[in-house]
């Protein structure tokens, strides 16, 4: 197999040990060659998520996306259920609706030659097709991409080939499940494009050293060091951190003006816990809300970043509510700007050309900010 860079320099980006790990080398920021191999080896035969199965909310909603090299249309059907396809016409490969799209038609029409397939992806009409002899149009149905859904998520395997989304999730089920995100409503959103490699992204994400510092917002309403990293054996690495004893949520006060989410803890609604999900999701879950983070990496030093503010249906019924105290708290914080657990899976998967569940961090390292 091809490395995208030299093993050598991979081997100590490649410890679980704090003390004795590197950080990657800085091609792995800087070329576009890697970036290349990580969209071929990351994205396309990982599981990417799209966003909220909700955005595809009625039958007939169709959207199509890009990973990497490949184009797939997501359908709701008329049973309600949602489809991947690839997004290309069966008669001269068109595509079918442009990366980013979306509408609601009750059929999928090709733009170019006006074959219209059914919301099951099977071909209803082929104009002019008619009278060739052989022609059968169950012969010719859109071809299946692999879409999941997970906690209200939509993922897609772009390469087909992925192992089970259910091996990517592992025990990341058991932390968000008292969440319930799948019954949570997206209350607002934002999108930022960030100057910077799409890995710097999530390592200032899972970084806890520089929050006094850079993040000062942050710091007022949480304890200064988090809880070590989570046990996890899927694709994820992941802790919390405590709230400060005047804090009720993450705000600009530490006042919640939304619903604490139901099920949760009297311990759970006491911290913050971030998880990332590789290569391309990050969740923030807070007492009252869900923050997501949905990573598209666009040049070597450039990423595409959606962030996504969730709550559960009782927040509308609190007077006065707006989701303005969290995303105000989180749209400063984020524009001021686990990382050896995140390094040491990537590095690893250069070296063994895809992802895996990456290394336990020692926890008194962790504790100690190292």
């Amino acid at each position: 197999m091809r490395f995208p860079i030299d093993p050598e320099l991979l081997r100590p980006a490649s410890s679980g040990t704090l003390g004795q790990g590197r950080a990657l080398p800085a091609e792995a920021y800087a070329s576009a060659e890697v970036l290349a191999w990580e969209t071929q080896h990351f994205y396309e035969a990982g599981w990417v998520c799209l966003g909220r199965a909700d955005d595809l909310s009625e039958p007939g909603d169709q959207r199509a996306y890009r990973v990497g090299r490949e184009g797939v249309l997501v359908v709701r059907g008329s049973d309600g259920t949602l489809r991947g396809f690839y997004n290309t016409c069966r008669h001269r490969g068109h595509e079918l609706l442009g990366p980013g799209e979306r509408r609601s038609l009750r059929a999928i029409k090709c733009p170019y030659h006006a074959w219209v397939y059914r919301l099951d992806g099977t071909l209803g009409a082929a104009p002019r097709f008619g009278d060739v002899e052989g022609f059968r149009t169950q012969d010719y149905p859109l071809i299946d991409a692999r879409v999941e859904i997970w906690r209200g998520w939509l993922f897609v395997n772009a390469s087909g080939d992925a192992p089970g989304i259910a091996d990517a999730i592992g025990n990341l089920e058991e932390v968000v499940a008292p969440w319930e995100p799948e019954r949570l409503y997206v209350g607002a959103a934002h999108h930022y494009e960030v100057e910077a490699n799409w890995k710097t992204i999530t390592e200032h994400y899972h970084g806890f050293s520089h929050r006094p510092s850079i993040h000062p917002e942050l710091s007022a309403v949480t304890q200064p060091t988090p809880d070590a990293n989570a046990p996890h054996d899927g694709l994820w690495v992941g802790g919390s951190m405590a709230l400060q004893d005047f804090a009720q949520t993450m705000s600009l006060t530490g006042a919640s003006a939304g619903a604490r989410i139901r099920g949760l803890s009297d311990a759970q609604a006491r911290e913050v816990t971030y998880v990332g999900l590789f290569p391309n999701l990050l969740l923030s879950l807070h007492p009252d809300y869900v923050m997501t983070h949905r990573i598209e990496p666009l040049e070597p030093g450039r990423t595409r970043v959606e962030c996504q503010w969730l709550f559960p249906p009782e927040a509308r019924e609190v007077e006065g509510f707006s989701p303005a105290y969290a995303t105000e708290f989180w749209d400063i914080t984020n524009r001021e700007d686990g990382v050896r657990a995140f390094m040491a899976m990537v590095a690893r998967g250069y070296l063994d050309g895809r992802a895996t569940t990456p290394p336990q961090v020692d926890g008194s390292e962790a504790r100690a900010g190292r």
